[in-house]
């Protein structure tokens, strides 16, 4: 059996093994670890080992991620999530359609604190859907406009998914949080212009317009302040150079839980839950991590990815269109997969195969800046694909009485903006690297 075969096969395997439900850490480092031994043996299988686990879980980068998880975590146990969606719909409810609107960018809004696209939507859905039921909105709108406003915790800053691309590329975090936001702002746009055709075209999905009173959209803005003075502080001071993404994330929980103890919001339960949450999720990434780790060295032995290289170098096709496979293929692999085991996963991969071409002349940290972009965006759209879509399957769990397939129905308008945002960015490279090129 030839070192492609094999290659081929330990991918294959790992599929079938997530297809059946195996854990994502074991389907990958199993057949990663018989695969390395069908190559080069048992001793050096026990060698590599030996050391290789030590040296990923050690990266000092990696502590970036439990910190931003711990300080999301706190928000989500210290009730922040309930201002920002007041907020949006004081500003927002003169619309018709404005709640949901409103959800969708309390989404964002949150997601830039907790980094996690499963805690944005189940924390926003838990305050915003029994609102928007009770005032008369349709279980369709309600259901796929917090499951794709949820799915920017996946692009917005400090998203995890975005942190372990900037790891795996040794790309600067805080450049690839500057060129997350601008494609940001046209998702939520995008989303927002779906919601209003949708409820033009079909008026039952929504109620009328209550616009809210002067008061009302100050006592909201009032209580949002803290939430704001958080993001300025962490960010504002992550991209003014002032101190480093791992210092900004243990700056950001030490503002977080003192903001939430001042508001008697959070208490000792409330806070080990988060931790204990951290701890968990955290751990279950670093044993991706190793799995990735473990099959990713086999696949290399087997040469496949330096095959794919040069496979792909000699084909006579435009590299937008070799692009443009990669998306189509994340998409299809996120039918069966999260977005951090497909990072972790394809990253070592396709990466060199990426580097290796050119792009609109673009410059070797600006190739691989969109390119990070375009994976995490092709990430969210697998969050509510079907026939698996993440957040449907967490927002059908919060959302019983509705059915899931009325929530397919509706996140379709939501896939149609994502797939033209999707064209933009593979044509358009600027619209992920313009704030890049203005602030650093």
């Amino acid at each position: 059996m030839s070192t492609m075969t094999i290659g081929l096969t330990l991918f294959g395997a790992m599929l079938v093994l997530m297809a059946v439900r195996v854990p994502i850490a074991i389907a990958m480092f199993v057949p990663g670890a018989l695969g390395y031994v069908a190559l080069s043996g048992w001793s050096p299988l026990l060698a590599h080992l030996k050391g290789a686990v030590y040296g990923r879980v050690s990266v000092y980068d990696l502590s970036v991620i439990p910190l931003f998880m711990l300080m999301g975590g706190i928000a989500v146990q210290g009730g922040l999530a309930k201002a920002l969606f007041d907020f949006a719909n004081a500003l927002l409810g003169r619309f018709r359609g404005g709640m949901a609107m409103a959800g969708v960018l309390a989404c964002a809004a949150f997601g830039s604190i907790s980094g996690s696209t499963v805690a944005t939507t189940a924390t926003i859905a838990q305050v915003a859907y029994p609102q928007m039921r009770r005032i008369g909105y349709s279980g369709r709108l309600a259901t796929a406009a917090l499951a794709t406003g949820g799915t920017m915790g996946v692009l917005l800053p400090p998203s995890v998914t975005l942190m372990v691309y900037a790891i795996l590329t040794e790309q600067n975090i805080t450049k690839m949080f500057l060129a997350a936001y601008v494609p940001a702002l046209v998702a939520a746009i995008g989303y927002m212009v779906a919601i209003a055709v949708m409820v033009r075209l079909q008026p039952e999905q929504a109620p009328p317009a209550v616009a809210a009173s002067a008061g009302e959209v100050l006592a909201a803005t009032l209580k949002v302040w803290p939430i704001v003075l958080i993001f300025i502080v962490v960010f504002g001071g992550i991209y003014g150079g002032l101190f480093t993404a791992t210092e900004g994330a243990a700056i950001g929980n030490v503002l977080v839980l003192a903001i939430t103890l001042a508001r008697r919001e959070i208490d000792r339960g409330k806070f080990f839950a988060a931790v204990r949450t951290t701890a968990q999720t955290s751990g279950m990434i670093f044993l991706i991590f190793i799995g990735a780790d473990m099959i990713n060295a086999a696949l290399a032995l087997s040469q496949l990815p330096a095959q794919l290289a040069g496979l792909v170098s000699h084909l006579s096709i435009p590299p937008v269109a070799v692009m443009g496979g990669i998306m189509l293929f994340y998409i299809l692999l996120g039918c069966v997969m999260d977005e951090m085991s497909m990072i972790l996963l394809t990253v070592p991969t396709l990466f060199p195969v990426i580097m290796g071409l050119d792009f609109y002349g673009l410059g070797a940290a600006d190739k691989a800046l969109w390119f990070g972009i375009l994976i995490l965006t092709v990430c969210e759209i697998g969050m509510i694909f079907p026939p698996v879509g993440l957040n449907v399957y967490v927002m059908n769990g919060l959302a019983r009485d509705v059915p899931m397939v009325e929530t397919y129905k509706g996140v379709v308008p939501f896939l149609i903006t994502d797939g033209l945002r999707l064209a933009a960015l593979l044509l358009f490279p600027s619209l992920a690297l313009w704030l890049v090129h203005r602030l650093t």
